[in-house]
Formats: structure tokens, C-alpha cells, sequence
């Protein structure tokens, strides 16, 4: 299994991006994004189901963070609008197969900075 993730950079506050997740081994029944800012814990962000039936995020991030995925491409995206300086961190990307309940395979981040 293989998970990786792109689509970080540097923007301003305000700006949006979108970040993609691109999974490879095998299908997931849940596919996911954390973040882990500068001297924080790691932290969830938003996750979705194979079938887009069950979506959940963060509050922090509700109204702005939209989170997809293409099951043809086996890709998970996040699309961020309105981004925040607090939202800097590193974007990981992480999925549950299917019989598991734990987020058992993780990308390896992408790194978002958002200037203020």
C-alpha cells in the first residue's frame, strides 16, 4: 500500500488549494486527512467514505475544507478555500481498509503554509 499526497505550497491568507491523496495496493473504505501543526499534536481534518455517504470534519475547519474522492483513481482530495494562518501544517493523508477500524496506512505529508 502506497498513499501519496500532494498539492501543498505556500499561500496567502484567504487563497485556496487543493490537496490529493493518490492511493495504490488496494481499495479503502475510508480515506482521510490530519494535520500536524508546528509544536501540536496531530490532528484530524476531514474524511469520507468509498461511497461519499459519510463525511466528517473538523470544526476548525467546516464552511471552508471540502473533502472528495475519485474511486476510479483510487484519489482522495481536499479542497481548502479560505485558508487561515493557522491552518499551516503538515497534510497527511491516511486510509482504513475495508474489516479494519484504525487508520492503518499513512502518506507521507505535504507541507501548507499560509501566510498572513
Amino acid at each position: 500500500v502506497q498513499l501519496q499526497a500532494s498539492g501543498g505550497g505556500l499561500v496567502q491568507a484567504g487563497d485556496s488549494l487543493r490537496l490529493s491523496c493518490a492511493a495504490s495496493g488496494r481499495t479503502f473504505s475510508r480515506m482521510g486527512w490530519f494535520r500536524r501543526a508546528p509544536g501540536k499534536e496531530r490532528e484530524f481534518v476531514s474524511s469520507i467514505t468509498r461511497s461519499g455517504g459519510e463525511i466528517y470534519y473538523a470544526d476548525s475547519v467546516k464552511g471552508r475544507f471540502t473533502i472528495s474522492r475519485d474511486n476510479a483513481k483510487n484519489t482522495a482530495y481536499l479542497q481548502m478555500s479560505s485558508l487561515k494562518p493557522e491552518d499551516t501544517a503538515v497534510y497527511y493523508c491516511a486510509v482504513i481498509s475495508y474489516g479494519s477500524a484504525s487508520w492503518g496506512h499513512w502518506g507521507q505529508g505535504t507541507q501548507v503554509t499560509v501566510s498572513s
